[in-house]
């Protein structure tokens, strides 16, 4: 109804209806503790108004039951907006193991996106309904916002790091997609949209087919599969000089990703995709244990789009974890 009014955007998410919902007891619980304190105001100003010069104000005792009620209700409201609202923030924080990979690059004043098949697009963005989608986002100038009002999804893109959320559509059709952080004079032009497709439709526009509803939703081009596209890098840059098993120049990537490192400081961080990103561009930053900084940087030298498919191509290599536990980047 709320949308029919043009009061509220499309549900077209499995998480919509949670975040309405969320959204729909704020706005009631501060309605009625609105309009409550507001009749009490104008009440008691009417029932205890100062009707001659001689009425003094009697002496009013304390309750100590009034203190309880009115402090441990609104303590346990505040827990269940907080509570509540956490449990669908973590909910977006952690995409379903199966979601489809998509990466993401902000730039004044578009979107750039790349699936994990190779596909590449301009401000559009191709999913199939009743698919998790993992957005993998970063930014090359200023921070940008991904933002579908229809999937009830915001998240900034950051300069220098990654950041994440997902969404599952649930309704074929197009959505509006939006920079909702103010990035420059043509922030507003910095429009696009997202096309839910059938799957097999999907398939059909990710083959490149123009067939059915595919032939209608061009994509930007590109091919070549992200974990191809970063491999050539890995192989152009010689990478493969120092990285390889027994080298010992550069710890062996194969197994890395997603293990502890052990450091030269004694330290160890987790081999994530944002630890990834910064041995490829400051590798001095984080030594690992038992290797010289020798690496040097390739900062300049790739785009955020190419260090995205070298980390893909890293992570796709597999190998004996146990064996590289603790051996990347330098």
């Amino acid at each position: 109804m709320l949308e029919r009014l043009g009061l509220m955007p499309a549900q077209a998410s499995t998480m919509a209806f949670q975040v309405d919902l969320l959204y729909g007891f704020l706005i009631a619980v501060t309605a009625f503790f609105s309009l409550l304190i507001a009749a009490g105001v104008i009440g008691f100003s009417i029932k205890y108004r100062r009707r001659s010069e001689h009425d003094r104000t009697p002496h009013i005792h304390g309750s100590n039951l009034l203190e309880v009620v009115w402090t441990v209700i609104p303590l346990a409201i505040t827990m269940v907006m907080f509570f509540w609202g956490a449990h669908i923030f973590v909910t977006l924080k952690r995409p379903p193991d199966d979601a489809l990979q998509v990466n993401v690059v902000g730039k004044q004043w578009m979107w750039k996106l790349q699936h994990l098949e190779g596909r590449r697009e301009i401000n559009q963005l191709h999913v199939p309904v009743g698919r998790p989608v993992k957005l993998t986002l970063t930014s090359e100038d200023v921070i940008h916002s991904f933002y579908v009002p229809a999937f009830r999804i915001k998240q900034d893109a950051v300069p220098g790091r990654y950041t994440t959320t997902w969404f599952e559509a649930t309704k074929v059709g197009e959505y509006h997609l939006f920079c909702a952080e103010y990035c420059g004079t043509v922030h507003s032009g910095m429009i696009g949209k997202v096309v839910v497709m059938d799957p097999a439709d999907y398939q059909a526009w990710l083959a490149g087919e123009s067939t059915s509803a595919a032939a209608a939703a061009p994509a930007d081009g590109g091919s070549g599969s992200l974990v191809a596209s970063g491999k050539a890098l890995y192989e152009k840059h010689g990478c493969i000089t120092c990285h390889q098993a027994g080298s010992v120049l550069g710890p062996p990537l194969a197994g890395v990703p997603g293990s502890t490192v052990a450091l030269q400081d004694g330290n160890s961080v987790t081999a994530d995709d944002e630890y990834l990103r910064e041995s490829i561009l400051n590798p001095q930053a984080k030594v690992v244990k038992g290797f010289a900084p020798v690496m040097p940087t390739f900062k300049g030298q790739m785009s955020e789009e190419q260090i995205l498919q070298l980390i893909a191509y890293i992570k796709s290599l597999g190998g004996d974890t146990a064996a590289a536990h603790g051996k990347t980047g330098s």
